[in-house]
């Protein structure tokens, strides 16, 4: 008699041993009290339209309580168009005396000087400090991709550009004002940019550091953060 031939059965997989999802720190709890006086890092940089690629630009970070009082400043140095931002600001900040108070961190947008690109994740995990990227209008995603293509090491710009999170809008008065977040939950990140602005739509931190960023390389402030 013909022996009946037996399929193998497909070995259960065990879930259990799958790599978790790993989900993305917070530093800031959902559940915590945002005070009117928060240390806020806000960052700049400055006006770079005499200065050549490879030259070195200055960064401006005030330190705010809120959007009331400036504490103080700290500053480092970066390249235009180069890739050393995350590490300086990681630098400055961990070096800094106020380390130790700053609750939030801010930049003018996700690149400083040309296309030296934040990496907001690296940067938000090694300071242990949540990020909020501020920008005054919403970016148009293919224009910047067109102008990158002329930087060195583009594709890994646009990576850190695409990993900073979705684009997210804040109503500020009759106005608006978009932002990208790390390390905080994104309605949290909009409390803390509505408290920082004392003045029009923008937070304190970074007007500020605009202002003092373009008046020490200019010799008084221009334009607006």
């Amino acid at each position: 008699m013909k022996k009946e031939e037996t399929i193998p059965k497909e070995k259960n997989k065990d879930v259990s041993k799958r790599p978790a999802k790993k989900k993305p720190e917070v530093f800031f709890a959902i559940n915590r009290e945002i005070k009117s006086e928060i240390r806020i890092l806000g960052l700049d940089d400055s006006p770079f339209s005499t200065k050549k690629k490879g030259e070195e630009i200055i960064i401006i970070g005030t330190v705010y309580r809120g959007g009331l009082y400036l504490e103080g400043i700290i500053s480092t140095y970066i390249t235009i168009d180069g890739e050393d931002s995350t590490e300086r600001i990681i630098k400055m900040v961990n070096e800094s005396k106020h380390k130790s108070q700053l609750q939030i961190i801010m930049t003018d947008g996700i690149a400083m000087g040309g296309f030296n690109v934040i990496d907001v994740d690296e940067l938000s995990r090694k300071t242990r400090l949540p990020v909020i990227v501020i920008m005054r209008h919403k970016p148009n995603l293919e224009n910047i991709k067109k102008a990158i293509l002329n930087v060195e090491n583009y594709q890994n710009k646009l990576e850190m550009i695409k990993k900073a999170g979705k684009i997210m809008e804040c109503v500020v008065g009759d106005a608006k004002i978009y932002f990208q977040c790390k390390g905080i939950e994104p309605l949290k990140a909009m409390d803390i940019i509505k408290t920082s602005i004392t003045y029009g739509n923008m937070p304190e931190p970074i007007r500020a550091a605009h202002i003092i960023a373009s008046g020490i390389i200019e010799g008084e402030s221009r334009g607006r953060a």
